[in-house]
């Protein structure tokens, strides 16, 4: 399926993170992304982090958000959303992710849901400007991601089983 080089950047286009991943699938829900055990990350100017587990992600192909799905070796959430601009392929075998410092979680031990970041939303929006229409959209997926996490809503109850299987 091939490997995919995946690059979250923030509004002012520095780098945020970065990792490559197994391209898995694609369905109704996005395009499915994964690293079996030993994947690893980098957030920018950090060292790589290696993933114990396997990490999933979903890439909507018209939404404002990306989604993690979490192994419990390697984070206390089972499901980590980023609200983003809607991801870009910026080439067949790259995709541009522009977070924008909302997130979503699902933790694995309580099932907890919760909304972060929103004070750094409103210190990035102040700071590079985000347009007013990037805030209400921003928050809208916010909103959405909060009740669809928090309901087992597809494609955050069953369907990222059959993506982890392809990781081992």
């Amino acid at each position: 399926m091939g490997d995919i080089r995946v690059l979250y950047r923030k509004f002012d286009g520095r780098l945020h993170w970065q990792t490559t991943l197994r391209r898995l699938g694609e369905d109704e829900h996005g395009v499915w992304l994964g690293s079996p055990p030993g994947g690893a990350w980098r957030r920018e100017g950090g060292p790589w982090v290696t993933v114990h587990g396997p990490r999933l992600m979903v890439a909507p192909r018209d939404r404002w958000w990306t989604a993690r799905f979490n192994s419990e070796s390697d984070s206390r959430t089972a499901v980590y959303c980023d609200v983003t601009a809607v991801p870009e392929w910026t080439a067949p075998d790259e995709l541009t992710i522009v977070d924008l410092d909302l997130d979503v979680i699902r933790l694995h031990t309580t099932g907890e849901v919760s909304l972060l970041d929103e004070d750094e939303f409103a210190l990035h929006a102040a700071l590079f400007g985000y347009p007013p229409p990037v805030v209400s959209s921003a928050r809208a997926s916010a909103s959405w991601l909060l009740s669809a996490v928090a309901n087992f809503n597809e494609p955050f109850n069953t369907v990222p089983d059959q993506y982890l299987r392809m990781l081992g």
